[in-house]
């Protein structure tokens, strides 16, 4: 049952005891004044909904920045624990209303990060009748969540690819270029090579056949392929997709271990031709939506330090003539890996 305000008052009150014991008796923080702390949170913010006096994009932000603040300073196991109790909250009554929130919370297709999913963090027109669809606090909300700090970053990385597909058509001529995991394949509007048929292939492949249905059809026509295939085929090497001068993966590395992100890098240096190159991003843990997304978006994902992501490009390039480096996007929540074959 959600707290009144005198309720939540006597638990604050409760909760500061706590911490005051604790902090004299120089004891770490228990499951229960976690616990408590999480639910002072999110009946802050449900209150807040149920008022009706503030804007939902200052409702969500605050609830964010809390969330982001209470996930950090909590022991990752209690943290975990605590997730499916903040997922059964009424407090997702309100957030759930959001296509954004909602879509990457149900899974439709299985996963959070589908094609139509990335559609609504690009705020792609053809998701526009979706949004639409939705209840007025829904469009409030996902008017804040897709211009999120993540959000921002997600949709500089698909500029990004965009804008190294035309540097490698610069440097090399009817370019082949690989996307793994390249869902709608959106990056492919931000190509003026593609738009100008100075692409030679663009082979995007993917596990999930809604992705490469939309792909075939948006872009019939101009030299983008499609194929079938997972990252454990590519793994594996069964897949037979050529040699390329530029290939990338945008969101697959948020999902894998270290030894299975090693060897997909490893299998893709291989297809690269002399001086071409690969690039790989990776959420990097100063994502602030942190406890947003793992709680009212049920969506984990791997992420990864600057150090984590350099020791995993020079484990993948041992023993190859190969160089790497790895920078942040603008606002560091995605951290990129590139690494270019010499010979």
């Amino acid at each position: 049952m959600p707290l009144e305000f005198s309720e939540i008052a006597g638990a604050a009150e409760d909760l500061n005891a706590r911490r005051e014991q604790r902090r004299k008796d120089k004891e770490p923080k228990t499951f229960e004044e976690s616990r408590l702390e999480l639910l002072l949170i999110l009946e802050w913010a449900r209150l807040r909904f149920a008022d009706q006096e503030e804007p939902a994009n200052a409702i969500v932000h605050g609830l964010v920045m809390r969330l982001n603040e209470f996930r950090n300073a909590c022991d990752p196991a209690i943290w975990r624990e605590l997730l499916p109790e903040a997922q059964r909250h009424s407090l997702g009554d309100y957030l759930l209303q959001d296509p954004f929130t909602r879509r990457s919370f149900d899974k439709p297709r299985g996963y959070s990060g589908d094609g139509v999913l990335l559609d609504l963090l690009y705020r792609h027109p053809s998701i526009e009748p979706r949004v639409a669809e939705s209840s007025l606090l829904g469009q409030d909300i996902y008017a804040y969540t897709s211009i999120s700090s993540s959000a921002v970053a997600v949709r500089e990385r698909r500029d990004l690819l965009g804008e190294w597909v035309d540097e490698t058509a610069a440097r090399v001529r009817t370019p082949e270029i690989l996307a793994i995991a390249g869902g709608h394949l959106r990056e492919s509007e931000k190509s003026v090579a593609l738009a100008e048929g100075r692409v030679g292939r663009w082979l995007s492949v993917d596990q999930d056949p809604a992705n490469l249905a939309v792909v075939a059809e948006d872009y019939a026509g101009k030299a983008v392929e499609t194929l079938a295939g997972s990252v454990k085929g590519l793994v594996a090497g069964t897949h037979d997709i050529g040699q390329f001068d530029f290939a990338y993966s945008a969101g697959v590395y948020d999902y894998l271990p270290d030894e299975a992100a090693v060897l997909l890098t490893r299998q893709i240096l291989a297809r690269l031709k002399p001086g071409g190159s690969f690039v790989f991003g990776n959420f990097s843990t100063e994502v602030i939506p942190d406890g947003y997304m793992e709680t009212f978006m049920n969506w984990q994902l791997m992420m990864r330090t600057e150090a984590q992501m350099r020791a995993l490009a020079e484990a993948s390039v041992k023993g190859q003539d190969a160089q790497a480096e790895v920078f942040f996007g603008r606002n560091r929540h995605i951290v990129y890996a590139r690494i270019t074959r010499k010979s």
